[in-house]
């Protein structure tokens, strides 16, 4: 299967790590790379390190890939979702089935990408755009037949999580921000990280999957981490309580969806203050299952990727 990527950062560069590994068994190959500064094609599989040119139109690029399969892993835009938003339109203009792990699109096109890719006919895949590619949407989808989602509850960012326990520790925010820059998992700017719009845009991407909602970051009624100190952090401590920075969509007694996020004191037994250092975790509220949850351990791109890949499996056993 020839798959064209849209987008070559730290996932990307996973993921064609991934497919070499796995090429026996999957006979997977990246043939064309698109980013803002370069391209590079070849029909036979690029390596790890392809000769580059220059960049085009990503119509003109996908023109010229004639892939199979269209993954687009570019930088999330917690705006508006763009341009991933136009890269995924492109490909579905060309009847070409979409994997994303760019939340962007999800939390604010979801509704109306489905039924862009419904009346093609097309299969849109994007596991990866919550917890590091843990299977939320597939698990739901394949294993949860005529469950009804009710609420969602989770500690959906590594990076807040890193910044608290730094602050925990005395240290400023500064100080924590660079440590998740130096471990890998900030956003390209952090700042979506702290101000909370990484886990908003989650949190309606969630919201607009599993509860039909249609809505957008800006939804979400959002605080960050920002005004912590390392005082406050460490009283919450001291008070048997931990910091961390949940997600929340609650379905109300007549049917309209609140979406939070928001810095709480958790109790230490709480589960969602029980997972350390970069792991998250999900919690669903299920009519007919109770309480469902999903752990992700110390995620990193590698994670993302396999997510990328499980989409990819999924999507060529289907056509």
């Amino acid at each position: 299967m020839r798959i064209a990527l849209i987008g070559y950062g730290s996932v990307g560069q996973a993921f064609a790590r991934l497919l070499e590994r796995q090429r026996r068994r999957f006979p997977f190959r990246i043939t064309a790379i698109q980013t803002r500064q370069r391209t590079a094609y070849d029909p036979h599989g690029l390596p790890l390190e392809p000769a580059w040119g220059p960049p085009v139109p990503v119509g003109e690029f996908l023109d010229r890939a004639a892939p199979e399969v269209v993954i687009e892993i570019t930088s999330l835009n917690p705006v508006d979702g763009e341009p991933a938003i136009s890269h995924i339109r492109a490909a579905f203009a060309r009847s070409l089935p979409v994997i994303t792990a760019n939340k962007g699109p999800i939390a604010h096109a979801y509704t109306a990408l489905r039924a862009e890719a419904a009346a093609r006919h097309i299969l849109f895949r994007f596991e990866s755009t919550v917890m590091d590619g843990s299977p939320v949407f597939n698990l739901v989808r394949n294993n949860l037949p005529g469950v009804t989602i009710e609420g969602i509850s989770g500690v959906l960012n590594s990076t807040t999580k890193v910044v608290l326990a730094e602050m925990a520790q005395g240290r400023s925010l500064a100080e924590g921000i660079a440590r998740a820059q130096r471990i890998g998992i900030a956003e390209a700017d952090p700042s979506y990280d702290i101000d909370g719009w990484d886990s908003a845009a989650k949190t309606a991407a969630l919201a607009n999957v599993l509860m039909d909602a249609n809505v957008t970051p800006q939804s979400v009624q959002r605080t960050g981490i920002g005004a912590l100190t390392p005082e406050a952090v460490r009283r919450a401590a001291a008070e048997g309580t931990v910091l961390a920075l949940v997600s929340r969509v609650r379905r109300e007694a007549d049917g309209a969806l609140t979406l939070t996020t928001q810095p709480e004191r958790l109790a230490r037994h709480d589960l969602l203050a029980n997972v350390d250092g970069t792991s998250n975790v999900l919690l669903l509220h299920t009519d007919l299952m109770g309480t469902q949850g999903i752990v992700s351990v110390s995620p990193g791109v590698e994670q993302t990727a396999y997510g990328l890949f499980a989409d990819l499996v999924d999507i060529a056993q289907q056509l």
